[in-house]
């Protein structure tokens, strides 16, 4: 059912002209009389924002920590849907960021409450934040850990009644309803890439699928993550030539907020990720149909080829702190081994058309198996040439991956998604390096666009204490943490470069004695987190993930502690970055520091009323080298300890 603009419009008016007259209602008349501030500065990236909207273009909108930038871009994207009666997209950096927006009390209840509006917003997450009941249940059968099998007992009957009708289905299965695992457990049970949903029993049954089906449905605001975005635009043609809807819907416009964030995501999706089984279990498939000997030559050949390279792979691979991502050098066995199995996989593929064109293939099957091959194919042939691909692996206890990434997306970019001709907004406190929003525009492809910067409007000065360390040894630098934490009798946030900097902190933590709790990243479903960490205002949270988006204004927060300088790793990613620059340092490495320092400091002060102390730490060597440029993004001056 379409939703109701909250004001009318006559056939003589203008669409924009109302709009225009109701948010200057809103800023100036209604929200003030809700208790809300009068900003200019909310009020000044309010009417730029509206020229994007109305020449359906680009903007790239840098409004700084205080300014209310969510409301203004949920005001207008929701007035735009219930115009255009197709949902706004509102793509997020990570699932964090979108429970965020919509939590109790959170930016968008708020706006229901002062406006008097009913919003339809769900969303949309990634697979991975949904149980798969086909690693579940078998699971289930066999393990006694208590905490899987809560999960499994909770799973509504229907799932398990191939009877019951479709009217009874309720959605089910999101990663938020089980906060009580822990990120490795959850890895055990939740979708990966390796599931093959098309030919799934519980595919009709699927949490998913159900969510997927509820999402779609939306009138005003659908909200998902970077990725799961770019995923959608990724697949959306070859969705719709399987005969599958597209992962989103039409949408009147998108908003991208933490837009800084989006060419990772971008590039992320267009991955070719090679399981060290799937290949092994579709070509064994192959193998099991009546196929000919020339063929089961081949696909020997290509089995044995497939083992060969894997074990290279994991012998040479090398673990980077900070990622997640095992560097692999392009080394010449490597190589040699790919290219044979790319010349094999192509004459696999020749033979698959004899072999359909006899009739002892199913037709599905010969679908199923062209299409990983074609996949295989193209993702060896980008390994291949020189500087177009980045590549890594990836282990965990019961997979080894070998992923492919082009190194630039904007050629794509530009063609998929930023020639739709609808409003796209960029919103985030870090878009542009001293007003110069090139870098990003580049990086996207995006060449027509209009920007502009909004400062923050709080007295820095007066509510915020900036402090400097010096880093001796990191057993000294936990020590002052820990004295730091217990000064401020716990109500911090403790941010690290990497989940083994903090592993490495929590192994000395576990050793002290303290009056207050310490959450860690990981240990439960992250939105869950956050919320313990804001109604226990003297709770310390952990975290090497929550440098952008986390808004806990009030008591609970008054102490950031940022333990390093938040440099990028020195994996695959970054690695070929640096490759095709001239000056590394200077063009990839300084600039993501000073944009994630940034964004870690603007946790500290959400509102007018807050208040606390930043603690930065960083070696005498960083000090040297890089706080010239760290102190002209500062807020006020640091005092060093």
């Amino acid at each position: 059912m379409t939703q109701k603009l909250p004001f009318t419009i006559s056939k003589t008016e203008n669409f924009f002209e109302r709009l225009g007259d109701y948010v200057g209602d809103v800023f100036y008349d209604i929200l003030p009389e809700h208790g809300y501030e009068l900003r200019d500065e909310q009020i000044y990236m309010a009417f730029q924002i509206e020229q994007a909207f109305k020449n359906k273009s680009v903007s790239f909108a840098e409004a700084g920590v205080g300014t209310g930038k969510t409301f203004v871009y949920l005001l207008y994207a929701i007035c735009y849907a219930r115009y255009m009666r197709k949902p706004a997209i509102i793509s997020c950096a990570d699932e964090t960021l979108i429970e965020q927006l919509v939590k109790k009390g959170g930016d968008i209840e708020k706006l229901e409450k002062a406006l008097g509006l009913s919003i339809d917003v769900r969303l949309a997450k990634s697979r991975e934040q949904y149980v798969c009941m086909k690693k579940l249940d078998p699971l289930a059968n066999r393990t006694e850990d208590e905490d899987i099998l809560r999960v499994h007992e909770e799973i509504p009957g229907f799932v398990y009644d191939t009877s019951s009708s479709m009217a009874l289905f309720d959605r089910y299965g999101d990663r938020k309803d089980y906060p009580w695992l822990s990120n490795p457990k959850w890895e055990q049970i939740g979708w990966d890439p390796l599931q093959q949903c098309s030919t799934c029993e519980w595919r009709h049954r699927c949490g998913q699928t159900l969510h997927r089906n509820y999402y779609k449905e939306s009138t005003d605001l659908i909200i998902c993550s970077h990725d799961f975005y770019m995923e959608h635009v990724w697949t959306k043609e070859s969705r719709k030539r399987e005969g599958q809807l597209p992962l989103l819907p039409e949408a009147s416009c998108v908003v991208f907020d933490e837009g800084h964030l989006l060419e990772f995501s971008a590039q992320k999706a267009l991955t070719y990720r090679f399981h060290s089984e799937t290949l092994t279990t579709v070509l064994t498939a192959y193998m099991n149909q009546n196929v000919r000997e020339e063929s089961l030559v081949l696909i020997e050949e290509i089995l044995v080829l497939n083992d060969e390279w894997f074990d290279v792979l994991r012998d040479t691979a090398k673990v980077i702190e900070g990622s997640s991502r095992l560097d692999v050098p392009r080394s010449k066995v490597m190589l040699d081994l790919a290219a044979k199995m790319e010349r094999y996989v192509q004459e696999l593929l020749e033979q698959l058309v004899f072999d359909s064109e006899l009739f002892t293939l199913e037709g599905y099957h010969v679908k199923i198996i062209e299409e990983y091959l074609e996949f295989f194919s193209y993702g060896l042939t980008t390994l291949l040439k020189e500087g177009e691909g980045i590549f890594w692996l990836e282990e965990n206890d019961f997979e080894t991956s070998f992923v492919i990434m082009p190194r630039l997306v904007e050629d794509i970019l530009k063609k998929e998604v930023f020639s739709q001709g609808i409003p796209f907004i960029f919103s985030s406190a870090t878009l542009s390096k001293n007003g110069d929003f090139s870098y990003i525009a580049n990086s996207l492809g995006i060449s027509n666009y209009s920007s502009f910067t909004v400062a923050s409007p709080f007295d820095y000065e007066a509510q915020m204490k900036l402090i400097g360390h010096i880093e001796i040894n990191e057993q000294m630098k936990w020590e002052k943490i820990g004295t730091a934490l217990k000064d401020n009798e716990g109500h911090s946030l403790v941010l690290f470069t990497s989940v083994e900097e903090m592993n490495r902190f929590r192994k000395w933590s576990d050793q002290q004695s303290w009056k207050f709790d310490i959450v860690y990243e990981g240990d439960q479903e992250i939105s869950v987190a956050v919320h313990d960490f804001q109604q226990s205002p003297s709770t310390v949270l952990c975290a090497y993930h929550l440098w952008e988006g986390l808004d806990v204004p009030g008591e609970s927060l008054t102490q950031v502690i940022i333990s390093s300088l938040p440099f990028p790793p020195h994996d695959p990613v970054f690695q070929a970055k640096r490759k095709h620059v001239a000056d590394p340092m200077k063009e990839i490495d300084t600039p993501y520091m000073l944009l994630r320092l940034r964004q870690g400091i603007g946790r500290l002060i959400r509102s007018q009323n807050d208040h606390g102390i930043i603690h930065l730490w960083m070696t005498k060597e960083q000090k040297d080298s890089y706080f010239e440029e760290i102190e002209k993004v500062l807020p006020i001056k640091l005092t060093w300890d």
